[in-house]
C-alpha cells in the first residue's frame, strides 16, 4: 500500500483555526494532526479538529437542503429549487410587512468563513433591512461597549514576551483557545513562566490556568468588579500607577480614584468570599510589573456586569501604562487585515450605544456590539408594524444557545420563514422551514483571515507575528449530494430578487473605508471562491495572490513598523471615569450581594475541552469523558445534599427547571454549580438529561436582570435551587 499523501489545511472546529496536517489516502482524509512545522502552532491540536474529517462523514450529515412539511416532517429539496422557493417568501413578506420583517442572526461559527457572513450582511442591506443581529452580543458585548466608553489605544499591548504578569478574569484559554495566551496556549503560558512571568486568576473554578496561577481569587460568581476595584485602589494608594503615562494620556483619574475607594480589601473580600491579603498581594503583583495585560472571557460578560468589568481591566491597562509606547516595534504589521494606525495615541471615547436601529422592546437598540440578540425572540412574537416574520441563522443554533430557551423556541414556532445553514438537524434546524445543507471546511477554500481580525479583541488575541494561511478545498462533497457554500445561496436568492449585493472588504477594520473599497455583484455575475476572496481581502497587507501560495502557512517578510508619537495637535485622551461606569461602581459599593432568597446555588458557565458549544455532540471521541454536560459540583455542595455522582436533580431558577446528572469537582467553588452553554434539546423534547443534557438557556428570562444597553441577560451567575429527584 502507498504511503498516504500528506496535506495541510486550516481547522475550522472554532477561531483559533490551528494548521493541520491531513493525510490522504484514495482521495479522502484519514488522519489528522496537528503540523510540527507549522511556525506558530509548532503542532498544536484538539480532539475537535482532529475529529474533522469525521463530521464530513457522520451518519447524520444532511447530503441536500430540507424543506418542511405541513406534518413537521422534512423532505430533500434541491438547492435550485430551494432557493426559488425561499426568495418568493421573502419577496412576499417584504412585500407586505416591508423590509424589516427579514432578519440575520450570525452564530459562532457564522464567522469561521468571512465569505459567508459578507454575503448575508450584504444580502439584508440589499433587501434594505438593518435587522442584523450575532452572537456577539450573548457572549462577550462589553469588550466592545467598553472599549468605546474607555477608548482605544492604537498602538495596542506589547507582545506576550513582554508580560511581566498576565490577569485572567472569567475565562481559561488553555480550553478556550481564545484571548490572553495566543495560540498554542499551554505551551505559550509554560513558556511565559519559565521567563518569569506571574500569573493571577480571577475565577469562581480552579480552571486549568487557575492550577498553574501565582494568586488565585475564587470569588463568588458575579463579584468581580469589588475585587478588581479594590486592586485597582492598592494600586492607586501605593502610588504604583503609572501617573506620567496617566496624566499624559487620560482623563477621570480622580473619579475613579474616589470611584474606587470604597472598595477595601476587606469590603472585596467580603463581597467576593476570598481572603483581603490575596487581594493585596494580586494588586501588589500587578503593581509592582512593569509590563502586563489583562483579559477575560465568557465567564464574567455573561454574570451580569460584562461591561463594567472589561472597562476596570483596560482602566487598569491604563493605571500601569501597559500600553505599547512610541518608538516600539509592531511585530505583526498585518497580513490579511489592515491593522489600526500604529500610533501612541488614542481618538478618545465614542457613543457606545443607541447607535442606529431601535428595537421595538425594552429600549433596546444598537450598541457597539450590535444590535441586542436577545430582544430578538421578543421582536418576532410583538404584533404590528415593525414585527419579524423572517430570519436567517448562519453558523447558530438559537434554540440551544440564546437565553431563554422558552420564549426562544416560541419565537422559532412563530416565524413565517426560518432558514437555517446547518450540516445536521438541530434543534434548531428541526423548526426550520428550510435547512440548507452546507458544504464544510475540507470542501472549502478559506485563509486565517478570522483568526488575524480578533487580534484587535484584546491581549493574547490573534497572531503577535506577520502570519498566514490558505487552505484550497481537499475533498469533494459526497457522490450524489447537493451542497453549497453559504455565500452561493445569499448570491443565489439575491440573483431570483434582482438585488446587487455590495461586498465590503473584510480586509479594512474601519466599516466606512470597507464599504468605500466594497466590490458590487450583480444579479446573476458568475463567481468563483477565489473571486469571492479577492472581494474579500482587497485592499489586504499582502495581495491575495501571495496570500493563496502560503498552504503550510508562513511568516511573511513585512515591512518593519515602529509605533509613532502622538501627532501635533491630537485630542483624543483615553477615559478612565467614565460617568456611566462610575454609576455603577457605586451603585455596588451602595448595595449588597445581589443575594436572591430561596435561590442558595448558583448556575456558572464553564467550557468543556473535548466539545464547542453544540456541535457534534453525537461524536463518540468527542464524548470521551463526558457523554453529556454534566452539573459540576462541590463534593462538599454534594454531601450536604446527599447527592451521589450520576444523580439526577432538579435545577429551577425563577424563570424555569432543568434537570441535569451531578459530577463531582473539586475545582468548583462551593454554592456554584458549574454547567456547560448550548446543550440539552427544545422544552418537552429532553426526558432523559443523561442523553441530551440540559440547557441552562432556559434558567434565564431575557426580560428580567438585563444589561440595558446589549441587552444580555444574566446567563451566568444565575440563582438557582436544586433538588434531588433520581440516581443512576
Amino acid at each position: 500500500m502507498s504511503e498516504p499523501e500528506r496535506r495541510t489545511t486550516i481547522c475550522r472546529a472554532c477561531h483559533a483555526q490551528c494548521s493541520l496536517v491531513v493525510e490522504m489516502a484514495e482521495g479522502r482524509p484519514v488522519k489528522l494532526y496537528g503540523d510540527k512545522d507549522n511556525p506558530v502552532y509548532a503542532g498544536f491540536s484538539c480532539i475537535k479538529g482532529r475529529e474533522l474529517a469525521a463530521y464530513h462523514a457522520s451518519p447524520s450529515r444532511l447530503l441536500a437542503s430540507r424543506r418542511r412539511r405541513a406534518d413537521g416532517g422534512f423532505d430533500d429539496i434541491s438547492s435550485a429549487a430551494m432557493m426559488d422557493a425561499i426568495a418568493e417568501k421573502v419577496r412576499r413578506l417584504v412585500a407586505e410587512y416591508g423590509p424589516r420583517s427579514v432578519a440575520l442572526y450570525i452564530g459562532t461559527h457564522g464567522y469561521n468563513n468571512f465569505a459567508s457572513s459578507a454575503f448575508a450582511n450584504a444580502f439584508l442591506t440589499a433587501l434594505g433591512s438593518p435587522m442584523k443581529f450575532t452572537s456577539v452580543t450573548i457572549d462577550q458585548p462589553g469588550k466592545a461597549m467598553s472599549l468605546m466608553l474607555h477608548g482605544p489605544w492604537l498602538a495596542g499591548v506589547p507582545a506576550m514576551e513582554h508580560w511581566d504578569v498576565l490577569t485572567l478574569v472569567g475565562t481559561n484559554p488553555i480550553v478556550s483557545m481564545n484571548g490572553g495566551l495566543g495560540m498554542n496556549p499551554a505551551r505559550r503560558l509554560h513558556q511565559a513562566r519559565q521567563r518569569g512571568m506571574k500569573l493571577v486568576v480571577i475565577d469562581p473554578r480552579r480552571t486549568d490556568c487557575a492550577e498553574l496561577a501565582d494568586i488565585h481569587l475564587a470569588v463568588k460568581p458575579g463579584e468581580d468588579v469589588p475585587v478588581l476595584a479594590a486592586i485597582a485602589r492598592e494600586i492607586v494608594r501605593s502610588n504604583r500607577c503609572d501617573r506620567l503615562f496617566v496624566e499624559a494620556e487620560a482623563d477621570g483619574f480622580e473619579a475613579l480614584r474616589a470611584a474606587v475607594d470604597p472598595f477595601t480589601p476587606e469590603v472585596a473580600a467580603a463581597l467576593a468570599g476570598v481572603d483581603a491579603d490575596d487581594i493585596r498581594a494580586a494588586a501588589r503583583l500587578i503593581g509592582e510589573a512593569k509590563r502586563g495585560a489583562f483579559s477575560a472571557g465568557t465567564g464574567v460578560n455573561m454574570s451580569g456586569r460584562g461591561n463594567l468589568v472589561e472597562y476596570l481591566l483596560k482602566t487598569l491597562t491604563t493605571l500601569k501604562g501597559f500600553w505599547r509606547r512610541a518608538g516600539e516595534e509592531i511585530a505583526n504589521p498585518g497580513v490579511l487585515i489592515n491593522p489600526f494606525p500604529a500610533l501612541a495615541a488614542s481618538p478618545g471615547p465614542s457613543k457606545a450605544w443607541d447607535l442606529g436601529e431601535r428595537l421595538r422592546v425594552r429600549g433596546l437598540a444598537q450598541c457597539a456590539a450590535g444590535l441586542p440578540t436577545a430582544g430578538l425572540a421578543e421582536e418576532i412574537l410583538l404584533p404590528g408594524e415593525g414585527q419579524v416574520k423572517a430570519l436567517f441563522v448562519l453558523g447558530g443554533n438559537p434554540v440551544l444557545a440564546w437565553p431563554d430557551q422558552i420564549r426562544t423556541v416560541e419565537a422559532m414556532k412563530a416565524l413565517d420563514l426560518l432558514v437555517t445553514f446547518d450540516p445536521h438537524m438541530s434543534a434548531t434546524a428541526k423548526l426550520a422551514h428550510f435547512v440548507v445543507a452546507p458544504k464544510m471546511p475540507l470542501e472549502v477554500c478559506s485563509p486565517t483571515a478570522l483568526n488575524e481580525m480578533i487580534g484587535n479583541f484584546g491581549p493574547g488575541w490573534g497572531y503577535e507575528q506577520p502570519y498566514a494561511q490558505w487552505s484550497e478545498p481537499l475533498i469533494a462533497p459526497p457522490p450524489g449530494s447537493d451542497m453549497l457554500e453559504e455565500w452561493q445561496v445569499f448570491h443565489g436568492l439575491a440573483e431570483r430578487l434582482g438585488l446587487t449585493l455590495a461586498i465590503p472588504s473584510s480586509a479594512i477594520l474601519d466599516p466606512k473605508a470597507a464599504a468605500a473599497a466594497a466590490c458590487d455583484v450583480a444579479p446573476g455575475a458568475p463567481l468563483s471562491p477565489h473571486d469571492v476572496w479577492r472581494m474579500l481581502l482587497k485592499g489586504s497587507p499582502v495581495p491575495f495572490d501571495e496570500v493563496v501560495t502560503a498552504e503550510d502557512g508562513r511568516i511573511f517578510d513585512r515591512p518593519k513598523v515602529v509605533v509613532q508619537p502622538r501627532p501635533p495637535g491630537w485630542a483624543g485622551r483615553l477615559d478612565i471615569g467614565a460617568p456611566e461606569m462610575i454609576d455603577e461602581l457605586a451603585s455596588i459599593a451602595a448595595g449588597g450581594d445581589g443575594a436572591a432568597d430561596g435561590y442558595p446555588y448558583r448556575v456558572i458557565s464553564r467550557r468543556m475541552r473535548d466539545v464547542l458549544n453544540s456541535c457534534w455532540h453525537e461524536n463518540d471521541k468527542l464524548k470521551r469523558q463526558f457523554a453529556t454536560n454534566p452539573a459540576f459540583m462541590n463534593p462538599a455542595d454534594m454531601a450536604a445534599l446527599g447527592l451521589g455522582a450520576g444523580d439526577i436533580v432538579e435545577i429551577e431558577s425563577v424563570r424555569a427547571a432543568i434537570r441535569g446528572v451531578v459530577e463531582p469537582a473539586p475545582d468548583v467553588r462551593p454554592g456554584c454549580v458549574a454547567m456547560t452553554h448550548a446543550w440539552g434539546a427544545a422544552p418537552g423534547e429532553d426526558d432523559d438529561p443523561r442523553i441530551a443534557g440540559a440547557n441552562t438557556g432556559r434558567l434565564t428570562a431575557v426580560d428580567r436582570d438585563f444589561d440595558r444597553w446589549s441587552g444580555i441577560p444574566r446567563m451566568s451567575a444565575i440563582p438557582v435551587r436544586l433538588r434531588r429527584i433520581g440516581s443512576v
